[in-house]
């Protein structure tokens, strides 16, 4: 599990094809403090297990389904990458419940900057616009941000210096693609509304 606070931006230092796979090798410094095989770490929201640690850099294996799924599709060489460890339990949650589990790819469709922040339009899968609120959270590239505005294909986030400054979503242009992760509360609510359980709690509480 993940907070969706960026520790670090890492680079791509290289891809190794597998046919069905790939090896990806990250540089990085801070996710690597404390970290040991076997751990896991975000990339670009995406739930990486380490398999390999050489001095400032770490490999993951990543599956077709992943790359089917996520953005890690079409990486290369000299891509930057947010990076995030696995949250442990004496950490502050400064952002969200994250789980690095990939919904849906989406694109930035346009920014606006102002003054001191900068809002930013991305597209998404229709599928999961019943997931967002406005002030709900979401999860881009794996940065935990707040919904401005939700519409029915897209959405809208501000984004502060601070975000533009130490994530990739300072430098992500329209058309650029993006993995989103929504709410993993609102899809647990969804499915017991579906199976009628809160309707049952609720008669059980007024028979009490």
């Amino acid at each position: 599990m993940f907070t969706g606070i960026v520790e670090e931006l890492g680079s791509i230092s290289s891809i190794e094809e597998q046919g069905d796979a790939i090896r990806l090798t990250v540089r990085a410094s801070t996710v690597l403090e404390g970290t040991g095989l076997g751990d896991s770490i975000a990339v670009n929201g995406c739930c990486l297990t380490v398999v390999t640690i050489d001095g400032d850099s770490w490999t993951a294996d990543v599956m077709q389904e992943t790359l089917d799924k996520t953005s890690l599709h079409g990486a290369a060489p000299g891509d930057r990458v947010n990076l995030e460890r696995a949250v442990t339990v004496e950490k502050r949650l400064g952002g969200h419940i994250v789980q690095g589990h990939v919904d849906g790819v989406g694109e930035v469709v346009r920014r606006t900057p102002s003054e001191h922040w900068e809002v930013v339009e991305i597209s998404m899968p229709p599928e999961l616009g019943r997931y967002l609120v406005d002030k709900g959270s979401i999860t881009v590239d794996g940065v935990s941000l707040t919904v401005v505005e939700a519409k029915d294909a897209s959405f809208t986030v501000s984004l502060i210096p601070e975000t533009l400054a130490r994530t990739t979503l300072g430098s992500r242009q329209p058309g650029d693609r993006v993995n989103l992760e929504v709410d993993v509360i609102a899809k647990h609510v969804e499915k017991l509304l579906a199976a009628g359980y809160l309707d049952r709690l609720a008669t059980r509480g007024n028979d009490a």
